[in-house]
């Protein structure tokens, strides 16, 4: 895809979200903006005042289709009975390689960022899942927009009721936890 594939003119005005500051901003209607990142249906931007993030559901607004998330298809495909009991967990680490940070065209997985995930019974009934994990800088205002981001893809797996995702800092991040083709996309290796 060239470069100017993906120069765009906002069609309306939306919002979204500063990278990596994560502040809320508003890109007028008209502003010219660069895709620099596609990446699990949400996009990254750069425009004369920065960068952004814009969300999957705002994707019209810089001329994008939604498509479809992996985990909703399984979901639809599935029959009501298989959707009840517990959630399988290779489908709760599917939908978490489905969240990226915005910067960093690798998934959160595969960059290290998930220490663990666990599957309790929720008190409502269904099943909650907790998630540990951290960011690739303590600073990084991102935190709280790619936890959201995780929680929303996780409750799209057939089973899961409540998700939470907490932010830890230990052990500390580093480069030694990007898996193999983490490294690979990366260009490590």
């Amino acid at each position: 895809m060239s470069a100017s594939d993906n120069d765009r003119t906002v069609n309306r005005e939306v919002s979204a979200t500063t990278v990596p500051y994560g502040e809320t901003v508003i890109i007028p209607k008209g502003t010219k903006v660069t895709i620099t990142h596609r990446l699990g249906g949400n996009f990254t931007v750069v425009w004369v005042q920065g960068m952004a993030r814009i969300e999957s559901r705002d994707a019209d607004a810089i001329g994008e289709e939604t498509q479809p998330e992996p985990a909703a298809e399984k979901e639809e495909k599935t029959s009501a009975d298989a959707q009840e009991g517990q959630p399988d967990e290779q489908a709760v680490w599917t939908a978490l390689k489905q969240v990226f940070d915005p910067e960093i065209p690798v998934n959160i997985v595969d960059l290290g960022l998930v220490y663990s995930v666990e599957t309790k019974e929720a008190e409502q009934g269904g099943y909650k899942i907790e998630v540990a994990m951290t960011l690739t800088a303590p600073g990084c205002g991102m935190g709280p927009t790619i936890a959201q981001d995780a929680e929303y893809k996780i409750m799209q797996v057939p089973g899961v009721s409540q998700a939470t995702v907490e932010l830890v800092w230990d052990p500390p991040w580093h480069q030694e936890m990007i898996s193999e083709e983490g490294k690979m996309q990366l260009g490590m290796v």
